[in-house]
């Protein structure tokens, strides 16, 4: 069965990302965290980059964080995003030291800028996909 060209691609959940698509419906932002080492990771892996232990938990983030870069996106990469344009595509460094690729929705475009704050939001994109996605605070 194929996709009409205008649905929006979902993410596909993986044995690593699982419990990070998990939280996110249930609106919690997940990190990785070593229980040997204690470093914090993201995006979701089955070790830890910092020591190579597999001894990993989830654990809840704060949500906050400040754009470390940006780009708007004029140009829809397909027709499932024209009604969202123009939108903002960011790196998020979370306070938690781990970086993340998000939307920052409904954002005037001129407020956005390298090191404004953000704060976490969920967006409902189906009934098994929620986003976590950010919003200015600043």
């Amino acid at each position: 069965m194929s996709t009409p060209l205008s649905a929006r691609p979902l993410p596909q959940p993986t044995s690593e990302t699982a419990a990070y698509w998990a939280a996110a419906q249930e609106q919690r932002l997940v990190i990785q965290r070593c229980t040997g080492c204690g470093h914090c990771q993201f995006y979701p892996r089955a070790f830890c980059l910092e020591c190579l232990s597999d001894g990993l938990e989830w654990v809840s983030a704060s949500g906050h964080g400040r754009v470390y870069s940006y780009t708007v996106c004029r140009i829809a990469p397909s027709p499932a995003f024209e009604s969202r344009l123009p939108y903002v595509v960011a790196l998020i460094d979370l306070d938690e030291g781990v970086r993340t690729l998000a939307n920052i929705l409904d954002a005037d475009l001129d407020r956005v800028a390298i090191g404004a704050r953000v704060g976490v939001c969920f967006e409902s994109v189906s009934e098994s996909c929620t986003l976590p996605q950010f919003t200015l605070l600043d």
